[in-house]
């Protein structure tokens, strides 16, 4: 039977004459085919391995680590995938080569830029960490969760701060109108609209920082961390910020131990040489029903470890940042735009009236608030002026508390 393995080189594939071998055995079978010393390789039926740092990481994958174990045992058969992390370097034989004229083979442009583009694993985020107001997390993954059940994909642009140490921090999360399918999420977005949150974000001394989009539960059954169409989205936004430390988070629902579902965060960047590709093209962005969304298709040959390729794993692409929380300086209680249920005035006099007790500033100080109300005020001068008063939590002109307070009793 054929057993595929896949590693840092991406995805290879070894014979096994007995279904019964031992990890052992596997082991000896993977160092003869694949030249990887036994003693160099760890072995495991979780993708997770690929995405371990240091040598601690690797000793949390423990389901192969009995030499003695059946691989039948481990649900191991014809087709299976393994995946394999190893130290050091491989020396594979090249393949034959018939030299062309007096100095061999003729070369191509394609050919030579094809040399150039090397594809291989970016160890070091531009992003330290990337930290989430518990409140606005909460308010995306208890809608995915509770109103949509991670039935179709959601997105939204995070945005907040960034320090010259490359630390983010995401205050709130603006949901862009959308339709959401249970692989593909497409972006309807509204370029007016847009230009309002920006304003907003830019009175309050924020900034675009990144995307943020689910998994859904049909995607959890399949072996990927991010699927093609996926790479392709993320790759796009993050080119389009121009923004080195950009993040892109995903949100999906993960088994525990016990069995009970968990909402998982993640968060990575996409590698520069991931940008770097997507930006000159060589990406195909046709993806069909039979592609495997685990690979991301070229449309020429690049470099991947000591391959020529046109099918590149997803993983190659993903750095991981380090996730963090903490309470922002904005409330997450208005409702959130372009969802099913429409925004009206009504929710506008409820939080205003719900919060009578506290300074009209605070009452306000919430990027759903603001979005609503900017559609009705002057962007180049009213909206900042609120954003500003809101950042720096210094009293709201009364000709602004009057306007809000009148609208809110039409309600």
């Amino acid at each position: 039977m054929l057993i595929r393995i896949r590693s840092r080189d991406g995805l290879e594939r070894i014979s096994v004459d007995n279904p019964n071998v031992t990890v052992s055995q596997l082991k000896t079978l993977i160092q003869n085919q694949l030249q990887i010393p036994s003693h160099n390789q760890t072995l495991s039926t979780n993708q997770n391995l690929l995405l371990a740092k240091s040598p601690s990481d690797l000793l949390r994958f423990t389901d192969m680590s009995d030499p003695n174990t059946l691989i039948s045992a481990l649900n191991v058969g014809h087709g299976s995938i393994i995946f394999l992390a190893y130290d050091g370097e491989r020396t594979i034989a090249g393949p034959a080569v018939t030299p062309a004229g007096s100095f061999g083979r003729k070369m191509t442009v394609d050919d030579l830029i094809a040399k150039q583009m090397r594809v291989s694993r970016q160890e070091i985020p531009h992003c330290e960490s990337v930290s989430f107001d518990r409140d606005c997390a909460n308010v995306f993954q208890h809608y995915v969760n509770e109103t949509l059940a991670f039935a179709v994909k959601r997105g939204g642009f995070m945005y907040g701060t960034l320090s010259d140490e490359g630390k983010v921090e995401v205050n709130f999360i603006y949901e862009p109108p959308q339709q959401g399918l249970e692989e593909n999420l497409m972006l309807l977005r509204d370029p007016d609209e847009e230009k309002l949150v920006d304003a907003i974000a830019s009175g309050l001394g924020m900034r675009r920082v990144g995307f943020i989009f689910t998994q859904t539960i049909m995607q959890d059954k399949k072996d990927y961390t991010l699927s093609n169409r996926e790479v392709l989205q993320a790759a796009e936004l993050h080119a389009e910020s121009e923004l080195k430390e950009w993040v892109t988070a995903v949100v999906k629902l993960q088994v525990n131990e016990d069995g009970a579902a968990d909402v998982h965060f993640e968060a990575f960047q996409m590698s520069d040489m991931c940008i770097r590709l997507f930006r000159e093209g060589w990406f195909e962005t046709e993806i069909g029903e039979d592609d495997d969304p685990k690979l991301s298709q070229m449309k020429k040959d690049v470099v991947v470890g000591v391959k020529d390729v046109r099918e590149v794993d997803n993983d190659f692409f993903l750095v991981v940042v380090k996730i963090l929380d903490h309470e922002g300086p904005l409330s997450s209680s208005f409702p959130v735009e372009n969802r099913a249920t429409e925004v009206t005035m009504r929710a506008l006099k409820n939080q205003l009236d719900r919060m009578k007790s506290l300074p009209f500033v605070k009452r306000i100080s919430d990027f759903h608030f603001l979005l609503f109300m900017a559609r009705f005020l002057d962007l180049s001068s009213d909206v900042p002026i609120l954003a500003e008063c809101v950042r720096t939590q210094t009293p709201i002109p009364e000709g602004y508390q009057v306007l809000m307070n009148s609208m809110a009793s039409m309600s």
